[in-house]
Order: C-alpha cells, then sequence, then structure tokens
C-alpha cells in the first residue's frame, strides 16, 4: 500500500487511524462478501480514504471507498443520497459504521484536468454545480459554512490570538470577509463544498438498472455543506495545484475565471472574491491543523485574490 496514505491516516486520525489500518484487510473482505464484489487493487493515489475499483455480481463497475468512520464520511454518505445521482456519481450501497461506500464507477473516469483549455473546464464545472445543488433540507445533519468558519477561531487559540505562520493582515482580512459574508448569505442550500478539478470526472456510461441519460461529467466526493451558492466556487478557483501556481500568469487566469462566473452563475463578483480569498486562508489552516505543512500554496492563491478586490 502507499506509504503517504499510510502516513496521512496517521496523521489525520492518530491512534485510531493506525488501527483503522490494520483492520482494513478484514473490511475489504466484509464488503466484498456483503455487496458481492470483486475488488481490484486500489486506484495509484489514494488521499484520505482507501479507493479501489470493483465489479458487483452482475458485472456493474463500481468504486468500493472505505475510511476512518467519522462524521465526514457520515456527511458524505448523506449528501450522496440525497443528490441522488443528480450531477453527481450515485451511491449504490453504503454502510456507516464500517465507514464503507459503494459507488457508481465513472467511466473512462478521466478528471477535469485533462481539459487543457480552462474555460470550457471552468464551464463544465458550472454545469456540474447547477446540478448538483438542492435546497437545504430542514433539520438537515450536515456541516454548515458557521461551523467551517470556527476554523479562524481554532487557529487564533493555537497561535494565543496571532497568525503563526499565516501573514497577519491576510488572516484578518479574511477573518472579517468570512464574518460578512456569513451574515449576508443568501438561501441555504445543500452543496458538494469541495469542487475542484480532480473531483470532476467524465462519464459515458449509465448506472446498472438505470435507463436514464448520465451527463458527460460528474461530481465525486461531496463533503455535503449547507451554504449560499457562492460558497462552493471557492475550491475551483483555487485548485488545480500546483499547476495554478506553476502557470505564467495565475493572477489573470484567477481573474478570467471570476469573470466567467460571475456571468454563467449570475453571481457577485465582491461575494465569490471574498469567498475565494477567506477560503483559502482556511484551506492553508487546515493543511496545518491537519498534518503540519503544505499550506503554502492556499496562502499564496489567498495573496492573489487580495490584488482583485477592489
Amino acid at each position: 500500500m502507499d506509504e503517504g496514505f499510510e502516513q496521512r491516516m496517521v496523521e489525520v486520525h492518530g491512534e485510531t487511524g493506525r488501527e483503522w489500518l490494520t483492520r482494513l484487510p478484514e473490511i475489504l473482505s466484509l464488503c466484498a462478501r456483503r455487496w458481492s464484489l470483486t475488488v481490484m487493487p486500489p486506484f495509484e493515489v489514494l488521499s484520505y480514504n482507501y479507493v479501489a475499483p470493483a465489479r458487483r455480481q452482475d458485472g456493474t463497475p463500481a468504486v468500493l471507498k472505505l475510511g476512518v468512520p467519522n462524521p465526514e464520511i457520515e456527511s458524505e454518505i448523506e449528501a450522496l443520497r440525497i443528490f441522488d445521482g443528480d450531477g453527481i456519481a450515485r451511491l449504490l450501497d453504503s454502510d456507516t459504521d464500517l465507514g464503507a461506500m459503494l459507488i457508481e464507477r465513472l467511466e473512462p473516469g478521466d478528471t477535469l484536468l485533462s481539459v487543457e483549455d480552462d474555460e470550457q473546464a471552468t464551464s463544465i464545472a458550472v454545469g456540474v454545480m447547477r446540478n448538483l445543488w438542492k435546497p437545504a433540507p430542514v433539520n438537515h445533519p450536515f456541516p454548515t459554512a458557521e461551523r467551517w468558519g470556527l476554523g479562524f477561531r481554532r487557529l487564533r487559540k493555537t497561535f494565543d490570538g496571532g497568525s503563526g505562520p499565516f501573514p497577519s493582515g491576510l488572516v484578518d482580512r479574511a477573518e472579517s470577509l468570512f464574518s460578512e459574508l456569513l451574515a449576508s448569505m443568501g438561501g441555504s442550500f445543500l452543496i458538494h463544498g469541495d469542487l475542484h478539478h480532480e473531483n470532476i470526472l467524465s462519464n459515458e456510461g449509465r448506472p446498472s438498472g438505470q435507463n436514464d441519460e448520465r451527463e458527460p461529467w460528474l461530481a465525486i466526493d461531496p463533503k455535503g455543506l449547507v451554504a449560499e451558492r457562492e460558497y462552493e466556487v471557492g475550491a475551483l478557483l483555487r485548485n488545480p495545484m500546483p499547476q495554478l501556481l506553476d502557470g505564467s500568469n495565475p493572477e489573470r487566469v484567477t481573474a478570467r475565471r471570476i469573470a466567467q462566473l460571475t456571468g454563467e452563475l449570475g453571481f457577485d463578483r465582491e461575494r465569490i472574491l471574498g469567498w475565494g480569498l477567506s477560503q483559502a486562508v482556511l484551506s492553508a489552516w487546515w493543511s496545518y491543523e491537519d498534518e503540519g505543512h503544505g499550506w503554502e500554496s492556499a496562502i499564496a492563491v489567498a495573496e492573489i485574490f487580495v490584488g482583485l478586490i477592489t
């Protein structure tokens, strides 16, 4: 198994993650028996979950996704259930206690990174967003933008009211903007919460037993977040990494994307910029909080947003 994956599981989940890795072969066998699966070796790059292609007894391709049982996995399962295949891969079965999901396999499954024209890729992402969003359920179990914003409070507490390795002025501005945007949010929707280029895959098939045509691009891996729709574009704007920052003019690319998103979605430019900046700083904090490293690129993107805010 990928050593980097094992390290991340321990970094994020501690001893619980170490124990889960020990039990992983047993969990794989249990899921294979329960859902009559032939499970193949995992995908080459694993992040925070064990994800492997599988085939059901009737020959239908699927994906088995396993993670340490936690509230985030519960949110993902419930979000997939509510989205019900609209703009996203379908949930075929699940076991919350095991942290296990059986999901529709998208084929050929190329990520949005395969679309070299950034304007075209952004339009594809917009189409996925429109198909995906649902009005927030009453008494829902999902995290909210407000709860995610508590990351700023944890950041301050960690650094005794300061900003640690993060530029203090940038943190101040991001924290203030996030608070202002929360106070003026529009309607509440169930959104993906992490919709970037590697979470949008190409699809040419249809799920077993379904007669409906599927969209040519569908999302995977929703966080399941309740917020206004404008919140969704933040992850797209700060990705893909490192390609965005390695490009010749990331400022120009970001400005063009914001103009395109404003036009195609009818969103207010200043709200997009505000969410983009504040979420980039939050993303940097989460990287620091979870792993202690890997936060610098998100801060660099936040600095781009500062330059675009009027």
